[in-house]
């Protein structure tokens, strides 16, 4: 399908569409994407690049991403049309369990250190690195070291979430001690440094450089050893036994990264890829599936009906989230079914055009198992309470190569989310906020459980058409956001930066990932750029309508490249709600 844009569909878009002939990068910061892109000009791949923009995204975006977190993470490798996940989300320490939480905190999971699960994305980034990449760690890290020595200028968004956060500093010395030098907010325009992560990174590089005689993988592993074996593990270990957090060497030790293959649905005639049941990319799956069914570009994009069709979808996946998806390691998880076209169809009856679901909907019935109405566990809060728009602890990246390799990553864990390791410049990943203490909760807590994501990267590809690596930081959005900007592009034909540009809505009426798992029956939220009259419209469907701003940056922030299979062009969307650009050639 080729690509156009009318006033019929979406505004001209604030930034123009951003085209490149050989490779691109798209991500959260304009410097990430401009370390991604130096990486590419050098000779390196997709891959080398993704860990690069990952890595200084870590540093730029530490409001929302940290090096001790995740990074759920798709590859495409051109030369076999291969498409492989890996897995992005640490698990939860072996002496942490649901009775352990109910035993010492009434069912709570309380903020700080108890949260933590093992940090899975230095891994991630190491392992991708010497599996499909070509440069060293010390290459790829330089421009994360030098933003992290060295600095860079404090930008109204990352100011504007340690304000938000100051308070939470209180019980976090060292992180005040990073964000708020001399007990102060940093103003827009000064320079902000994080020593401590510099010299951790450079430690890593060291340890790399000490091997590299005995081979690139070699080198690639003393690195790893020395974050989860080494010096760094001691320092994250000893900080858990002093604050009481559950963390042992052994939990560090046994980590691993996984390669494993995605998840998969095809929406008129298109593969669509996703992570695992770990992560909540297969709701989004579910969702398309529903919709393929409507004619949704005779509804008209943002339209009350087009609105409320996927809204309802949404709900309906979001459903079988909450009652199937979890760690596959440790449950069945049913996605032959759940991502079956006869299931879809049995469902899409459920989406009444006249008439909004008040609540989340039930669950589908898989294989004879009938789930019960949700109620909220020990560690939720009651329905209709909480904060439905959850602060965003994620950024997103996408990396298209000369050769059509393809790197799309959605790193998350904002070092400002919890105490910081001293002399590290770390916080371990606070995934376990994601807790939930019902052990018959498909993603409760458990020893080795990986905690359930909202984080899910996503590409799709149709066969001599185009290629499309995208995704979005938001919580409970991330999904939200990815699928409206993927039918923009796909159903409403609009450029990339459009279909990102364009204004969006959420629904909140399932229970949200991150505790107290908040919960707003009926709850959707519409951006400003939306017809007030579409809003009314909705309410007499049933909806509960709240407005954000225009551009509100709650709305998620896409990033996406479409790669013209007939031209080879790489077409760039970054989205203006946050600090994201795209830089190609």
């Amino acid at each position: 399908m080729s690509l156009s844009l009318s006033s019929k569909t979406a505004p001209q878009p604030l930034r123009p569409n951003v085209m490149a002939m050989k490779h691109v990068v798209a991500s959260g910061h304009h410097l990430s994407a401009q370390a991604g892109f130096q990486i590419l000009e050098a000779g390196g791949n997709a891959i080398d690049a993704g860990v690069a923009t990952g890595l200084a995204t870590c540093v730029l975006e530490s409001e929302f991403v940290g090096f001790g977190g995740v990074a759920p993470t798709l590859i495409y490798l051109a030369d076999t049309q291969q498409v492989v996940t890996v897995s992005g989300v640490g698990p939860w320490p072996r002496a942490a369990s649901c009775d352990y939480f109910h035993e010492h905190h009434g069912g709570r999971v309380p903020a700080g250190l108890l949260h933590t699960v093992v940090p899975a994305a230095p891994d991630i980034w190491l392992t991708v690195l010497e599996r499909h990449g070509t440069m060293s760690f010390g290459e790829v890290a330089a421009a994360a070291i030098r933003f992290a020595r060295d600095g860079f200028p404090m930008y109204p968004m990352m100011r504007e979430c340690i304000a938000n956060k100051r308070e939470s500093f209180s019980v976090w010395p060292g992180t005040a001690a990073i964000f708020t030098p001399n007990g102060q907010v940093p103003d827009v325009g000064a320079t902000f440094v994080q020593s401590d992560l510099a010299r951790t990174l450079e430690y890593l590089v060291d340890e790399e450089a000490a091997h590299a005689g005995k081979g690139r993988a070699a080198g690639l592993q003393a690195a790893r050893d020395a974050f989860y074996k080494g010096d760094i593990a001691a320092a994250l270990v000893r900080h858990q036994q002093e604050e009481g957090g559950l963390m042992t060497m052994e939990d560090l030790a046994d980590f691993r990264a996984e390669f494993e293959a995605p998840c998969r649905t095809q929406f008129r005639g298109a593969d669509i890829y996703s992570t695992g049941p770990w992560c909540q990319g297969p709701m989004i799956l579910e969702a398309l599936n529903f919709l393929e069914g409507i004619d949704l570009a005779a509804m008209g994009h943002n339209s009350p009906e087009y609105i409320h069709a996927v809204a309802e979808a949404l709900k309906l996946a979001a459903a079988d989230r909450e009652f199937y998806y979890g760690d596959p390691k440790f449950i069945d998880v049913p996605l032959e079914t759940l991502l079956s076209k006869p299931y879809a169809e049995e469902r899409r009856g459920l989406i009444r055009p006249d008439r909004a679901w008040p609540e989340m909907p039930p669950a589908g019935t898989v294989d004879g198992r009938v789930p019960p109405p949700w109620m909220p566990d020990p560690s939720s809060s009651p329905p209709g309470t909480g904060d439905a728009a959850q602060p965003l602890e994620t950024s997103y990246l996408c990396v298209v190569d000369g050769t059509g390799n393809i790197f799309s990553a959605t790193p998350s864990d904002p070092v400002i989310s919890g105490p910081v390791t001293p002399g590290t410049g770390i916080t371990v990943s606070m995934w376990g906020s994601r807790a939930h203490t019902n052990p018959n909760h498909a993603a409760c807590v458990g020893p080795g459980r990986r905690p359930r994501m909202s984080a899910s990267p996503m590409l799709a590809r149709r066969e001599g058409d185009f290629v499309m690596p995208f995704g979005s930081p938001g919580s409970e959005v991330v999904g939200q956001a990815q699928l409206q900007a993927f039918l923009n592009v796909n159903v409403f034909g609009m450029t990339p930066q459009a279909a990102v540009e364009a204004p969006r809505f959420a629904s909140y009426s399932w229970p949200g990932s991150a505790l107290p798992h908040a919960y707003q029956p009926g709850r959707i939220n519409l951006e400003g750029r939306i017809e007030k009259s579409t809003g009314e419209t909705l309410s007499g469907l049933g909806h509960d309508v709240e407005w954000w701003p225009d551009f509100k940056w709650l709305a998620g922030s896409v990033c996406t490249v479409r790669v013209d299979a007939e031209t080879g062009i790489r077409h760039a969307g970054a989205d203006p709600r946050r600090s994201a650009y795209a830089v190609g050639w």
